[in-house]
């Protein structure tokens, strides 16, 4: 049901529905002229939508499922000034962390425990983190 007809009980006029069977042939030929171009315009508009659906899944990857508790790396990419203030963009890292993961928001979005210091929204989309991975037992740790 669409809220038009919700709110007055009718569908709305288009202005190229048959009403009456009567002796205006114009019109009924107006009328079939109008219902085929909408046809052809929904079949051209579910072929773009095909297209564009093809060439967007290409380039679409497997989103990583997090759980409550997990260790995640924040990106610096957005808010590297935000953290460091004046330091050259070059040598500052490019994933803070690790930080656990408070809450599943959706399939896209984590909320995540972070520090005062870190002045951004909790709730942050999971193209911005990585899982955490610790060291290894006898890996050695790069210094810069």
């Amino acid at each position: 049901m669409s809220p038009f007809k919700a709110n007055n009980g009718q569908d709305p006029r288009m202005g190229f529905e048959l009403r009456k069977k009567g002796k205006f042939k114009e019109a009924n030929k107006f009328v079939e002229r109008m219902q085929e171009i909408q046809g052809k315009a929904k079949v051209a508009l579910s072929k773009a939508q095909e297209d564009m659906k093809r060439y967007v899944d290409r380039h679409r990857g497997e989103v990583e499922e997090y759980k409550v508790g997990d260790l995640v790396l924040l990106s610096t990419k957005d808010f590297k000034y935000q953290i460091v203030g004046r330091r050259m963009e070059k040598l500052i890292k490019k994933f803070i962390g690790p930080y656990k993961v408070k809450s599943i928001v959706s399939t896209n979005t984590i909320e995540l425990e972070l520090p005062s210091i870190v002045k951004i929204h909790l709730v942050v989309n999971v193209s911005r983190v990585r899982r955490y991975t610790s060291q290894v037992k006898g890996q050695k740790r790069e210094r810069p």
